[in-house]
């Protein structure tokens, strides 16, 4: 399976042609190609993730697909006809399998109501936890092969970020949700993020928008 990063959030999975997307939300200005994809995943339903816009024009090239989200999402993003999903439950869409974790938003400030938010895990090797800290657990007790870790949000602290990471102790990892940050900023990230990984003996992928990694 093919991942391939494009600007905040938005991850696209490539299975022998068939495309699965995460998070197309306002901070990814413009879509590429996606008239492949077979099911949208939409971890929470704050706009940096997800847009009528990019869900309209998606379906528009793609077909009448799958759209997956929590029921916070199936509510927002009602004229899409989300299928609802909860953690500990396991989806099928064209050659992926998607099994969900959490279930709610990191908090961003006691002011601010937390929102419902899956983490998902795709086909068994990439795990995206949306805006949270949720933990997946494989069978056996495998590692997870491929993290996409959140490294700059309002409600992120990079020692906590470091600590998800430790937790999770991927066999590798890239950054994700970096629009917030400065150059300087993501760069700083990128490093404790990098260091947490390799304490358990894994790797990190300085991945810009656009740059992919196979998994």
């Amino acid at each position: 399976m093919r991942v391939t990063k494009h600007e905040h959030a938005m991850l696209v999975a490539d299975e022998g042609g068939d495309l699965l997307v995460i998070d197309p939300g306002s901070f990814t200005p413009a879509l590429p190609d996606l008239s492949r994809a077979v099911a949208v995943v939409i971890t929470h339903e704050h706009a940096d993730h997800w847009t009528p816009e990019h869900l309209r024009r998606i379906r528009e090239t793609a077909g009448d697909i799958p759209v997956f989200g929590p029921p916070g999402v199936a509510d927002a993003a009602a004229e899409f006809g989300v299928t609802v999903v909860a953690p500990g439950e396991t989806h099928r869409a064209g050659p992926f399998s998607l099994r969900f974790f959490g279930g709610r938003h990191a908090v961003i400030h006691s002011s601010i109501p937390v929102v419902d938010n899956v983490g998902v895990l795709v086909n068994g090797t990439l795990y995206y936890p949306g805006d949270s800290y949720a933990v997946p657990t494989l069978e056996g007790g495998a590692r997870v092969p491929l993290l996409a870790a959140p490294v700059g949000a309002p409600w992120l602290k990079i020692s906590e970020a470091m600590d998800f990471v430790l937790a999770v102790a991927p066999e590798r990892a890239f950054s994700t949700h970096e629009q917030t940050l400065s150059p300087a900023g993501l760069a700083l990230g990128r490093a404790r993020l990098a260091w947490s990984v390799e304490q358990g003996g894994g790797s990190f992928a300085a991945l810009d928008a656009g740059d992919s990694l196979d998994v």
